[in-house]
């Protein structure tokens, strides 16, 4: 488990800028190293502000995106094309202005997908696909990916994973289909702990000062069950990235000593 590093920027604004600008150097290098990069998106207003800030970048070209591999990690499960699924708003936001591959885009399926209106059986196919596209290195049934994306909520929910709900008690399966969501839609598919820790970076973001109270609570070490954000980690690096209001109410220990 690493220590989570934090990174607290003037403003939203300037914090997906920030977090775009880490995000195209961490593919580029990826790339320059593996041939490839494989990244996790979020969704929500924090996720998609990311994604159209790199879409505004010049220095979105210095990317290879014939050569990333674009996962989620969770859904709500609702038609295809719907305008609040993850997918829809991340090919609004970026996917549909630049030259990804296809092939190499896993969007999780849809609830008019050929599983039907299963959340379950579309969980544990996308968990196939993830097992499928993981090779001998990653040691696991899902890749290492490179950088691992999640917004964080008020409740300090992340992905699709609740305090208290069964999603966040998984430890064997990858992905889950997630019922009874606090939040609307109700019906859900996500990603669990086991597969966002096999990621190399987790960056966890969060901005404005309804999160600045999840934000404290993650961080200061209560257990995932009760916080799922605070059992959120990458095997290399895990990092917050935070507007100054939703970093409004963490300790001056953890608050750090100099940030944009």
């Amino acid at each position: 488990m690493t220590a989570p590093q934090v990174v607290v920027h003037r403003d939203k604004e300037l914090m997906a800028q920030a977090a775009a600008a880490r995000l195209i150097t961490k593919i580029v290098d990826a790339q320059a190293a593996r041939g490839s990069a494989s990244v996790v998106l979020t969704g929500g207003r924090n996720g998609n502000a990311l994604l159209a800030a790199l879409a505004g970048s010049p220095a979105r070209d210095a990317v290879d995106w014939a050569r990333l591999d674009l996962w989620w990690g969770d859904e709500r499960f609702l038609p295809s094309g719907d305008p609040e699924r993850n997918d829809t708003q991340a090919r609004e936001a970026l996917l549909d202005l630049v030259p990804v591959d296809p092939s190499r885009v896993h969007p999780m399926p849809a609830s008019d997908g050929p599983l039907g209106n299963d959340a379950d059986a579309a969980a544990e196919a996308y968990a196939q696909v993830l097992a499928e596209a993981a090779g001998p290195e990653d040691h696991g049934p899902v890749p290492s990916f490179d950088v691992l994306m999640l917004g964080v909520g008020p409740d300090t929910h992340v992905a699709s994973l609740f305090p208290g709900h069964p999603g966040v008690r998984e430890t064997e399966r990858t992905v889950v289909g997630v019922h009874g969501s606090p939040k609307p839609p109700p019906t859900r598919i996500s990603l669990t702990l086991p597969a966002i820790r096999a990621a190399r970076e987790v960056w966890l973001l969060a901005a404005g000062e309804d999160k600045a109270g999840a934000v404290a609570i993650a961080l200061s070490g209560p257990g995932e069950i009760q916080a799922p954000a605070a059992g959120a980690h990458g095997r290399a690096r895990t990092l917050w990235l935070l507007d100054r209001t939703a970093a409004a109410k963490l300790p001056p220990q953890l608050y750090p000593p100099s940030s944009p």
